[in-house]
C-alpha cells in the first residue's frame, strides 16, 4: 500500500513539473517570437509525455515546399495499398522541369528514374522538377482527399511547381501559392509519418531515412546537431520551405528522452535575405533548441 501512495505522489510531482516547464517554455517562445521581425506560427509536441506549446498554431500559413510532406504520405499510402511501387519508372520530361530548388531541372529530359528516386529527390533537396514528377505519377486530387481524410481542413496543395494550373483554383490560392496548412495540422502529418499511422513498418522506415537525410540542416536542426550528418543517420527527420519572406521546417527529433514533433512556420519576415544567417531561420533554430532543452531531450546519435 505504502508503494502504491509512494508512485502515486511521484507521478504527480512528476506532472506538477512538467506542467511548470512546459509553461515556462510557452513564455520563453513568445518572448522569442515577439522579438521577431515577422509572423510566428508554431506548434511543438512531445510525443513522450503529451505535452505542446503553441503559438497561434491554428492559423492558415502559406506552405512553400513543406507541402510537399503530404504528398510523400500519399505516395506511401499508394504504394501500400498496391496502386503503385517504388520502382515504377519516372521519366524526366521537359514540361515538367522548372526552376527552384533541386537538380532535375538542369538535366537532360528522358533521364530515367524511378519514383523513389523522384521521392527521395523531392524531399531530401527539395527538388521543385521531381515534385512535379511525384505529382504526375500520385496526383494532388488523391492527397487533398487524404488530408482531408485525416480531418486537417486547412492542408491543400494547390498545383505543380512553377506550372500553369490546367484546372480552377480555389479563391485563396492567390494569398498561399503552392500551399497553405497550419503549424497544428502539418505537425499532424508528421506525427501519423514517425508514429506509422499507414500500418507498414518497413514503408514508414523508409520514408523516415528520406527525411532524416534532409541537406538542409539550417532551421530545427541548427543548434541541435553537431555531428556529421553525410556519414551518420541523423536524428532529426524534416521538411523545410522556404520563400523571399517566408521560412519553414517541420520535423521529429529523436532524443533519449522519447520524440519530439516541432512545426515552425515564419511569414512576412523583413529579413528576405538567402545567407545563413537569415534571422527567421536563426529564429527556428533557437526555438528548437529551447524546446529540446526544456522538454530535457539530447539529441541521440544514430
Amino acid at each position: 500500500m505504502i508503494r502504491k501512495v509512494t508512485v502515486v505522489v511521484l507521478m504527480l510531482v512528476a506532472s506538477v513539473f512538467a506542467t511548470d516547464r512546459t509553461a515556462q517554455l510557452q513564455k520563453d517562445l513568445e518572448a522569442l517570437a515577439a522579438k521577431h521581425e515577422g509572423k510566428v506560427a508554431l506548434f511543438a509536441k512531445n510525443l513522450a509525455t503529451g505535452e505542446t506549446v503553441a503559438i497561434d498554431a491554428d492559423r492558415p500559413v502559406q506552405t512553400a515546399s513543406v507541402i510537399k510532406l503530404p504528398l510523400l504520405l500519399e505516395a506511401y499510402t499508394q504504394v501500400k495499398e498496391g496502386k503503385l511501387k517504388l520502382d515504377d519508372p519516372v521519366p524526366l520530361t521537359k514540361e515538367n522541369q522548372v526552376q527552384g530548388s533541386g537538380v532535375l531541372g538542369f538535366l537532360h529530359p528522358g533521364l530515367n528514374l524511378t519514383l523513389h528516386d523522384a521521392l527521395v529527390l523531392m524531399v531530401v533537396l527539395s527538388d521543385n522538377t521531381a515534385t512535379n514528377l511525384v505529382i504526375d505519377k500520385v496526383g494532388l486530387k488523391p492527397t487533398n482527399e487524404m488530408t482531408a481524410a485525416m480531418g486537417l481542413k486547412n492542408t491543400y496543395f494547390y498545383k505543380k511547381v512553377y506550372v500553369k494550373a490546367t484546372e480552377p483554383l480555389p479563391p485563396d490560392f492567390k494569398q498561399f501559392g503552392l500551399g497553405k496548412t497550419t503549424a497544428r495540422e502539418m505537425a499532424e502529418v508528421m506525427q501519423a509519418i514517425y508514429q506509422c499511422k499507414l500500418g507498414d513498418p518497413k514503408l514508414c522506415d523508409d520514408m523516415q531515412f528520406i527525411l532524416r537525410n534532409q541537406q538542409y540542416r539550417a532551421m530545427i536542426p541548427r543548434y541541435l546537431e553537431v555531428a556529421d550528418t553525410s556519414e551518420g543517420l541523423s536524428a532529426i527527420g524534416d521538411k523545410i520551405g522556404a520563400l523571399d519572406a517566408v521560412r519553414n521546417d517541420v520535423a521529429f527529433i529523436i532524443t533519449k528522452k522519447g520524440t519530439f514533433i516541432i512545426s515552425a512556420f515564419t511569414y512576412d519576415n523583413k529579413d528576405q535575405s538567402w545567407t545563413p544567417e537569415n534571422k527567421a531561420e536563426i529564429l527556428i533554430g533557437h526555438m528548437a533548441k529551447e524546446i529540446v532543452g526544456a522538454w530535457g531531450g539530447e539529441v541521440s546519435s544514430h
